[in-house]
């Protein structure tokens, strides 16, 4: 389980953290522990100064299948979906240093919204967005209810919260979510350079400039617990139930 977030610096990048999403066989659905690991990454590098901008990357073809559908089931069967997935989206929001995330393949649920809260996002041309929240009987999660229409406007943002609609790389870079698409084999060091050159830029000059670029946190956490609320809510729903159970079964 340890090994489904592989936390590194970059060997080749001085003062980049990686975070690697490391569970291809399940297309690198986050589980509980998964949040936490890369909750107390983020939350290290904001304490080591010679971290100076993180990265997340997936593996070849999924990026991240998103939430473990397992751990929603449970939840709507009465368990609890646990402090794990908001404590990792405030980690986010509360970042101090530069977030860059590249994607190749699938992107789903979290796995889209995650992005809104990065930086710089490098996707390959054979990546998909998508986010099913509306058809598992959910809301949306991340802020994204907030951040989406602002970086995409109400009418895409609506096509990819509410209607489910897959992006394509390039209708996601057309959209403001992705800074740069290029082939496959290239994501990996095209996301890394873009790190490494934040990281050798005058760190306090950065931060400043990121926070007036990022504008106000409270408002960002203000939705995500918003969202929260209702999300809890619709877990324990019949039709969410009925969701689960018909995602399972396929």
């Amino acid at each position: 389980m340890s090994d489904h977030i592989i936390v590194e610096q970059s060997a080749t990048h001085p003062g980049v953290q990686i975070i690697r999403f490391n569970r291809p066989e399940k297309k690198n659905a986050i589980t509980r522990p998964m949040y936490v690991r890369m909750t107390e990454a983020l939350k290290a590098a904001n304490e080591d100064i010679t971290i100076r901008a993180t990265v997340f990357l997936g593996t070849e073809g999924a990026f991240s299948a998103g939430n473990d559908i397992g751990d929603f089931l449970a939840a709507a069967m009465g368990g609890s979906l646990g402090r794990e997935l908001l404590d990792f989206l405030n980690a986010l929001v509360n970042a101090e240093k530069p977030l860059v995330s590249g994607v190749d393949g699938l992107a789903i649920g979290i796995g889209t919204t995650m992005h809104m809260h990065c930086d710089l996002t490098v996707a390959s041309d054979r990546s998909q967005f998508r986010t099913p929240f509306v058809d598992l009987a959910l809301v949306p999660e991340a802020a994204s209810s907030l951040l989406a229409p602002r970086i995409m406007g109400h009418q895409r943002a609506f096509a990819l919260l509410a209607a489910g609609e897959a992006f394509s790389a390039q209708e996601a870079k057309d959209a403001g979510l992705v800074w740069k698409v290029c082939s496959a084999p290239d994501v990996e060091s095209l996301t890394l350079a873009a790190a490494a050159k934040l990281a050798a830029k005058p760190p306090e000059a950065l931060k400043i400039a990121r926070h007036l670029i990022r504008g106000d946190r409270a408002e960002i956490i203000a939705r995500i617990d918003d969202e929260a609320r209702h999300f809890a809510a619709q877990l324990k729903s019949a039709e969410a139930r009925a969701a689960f159970e018909a995602f399972m079964r396929r």
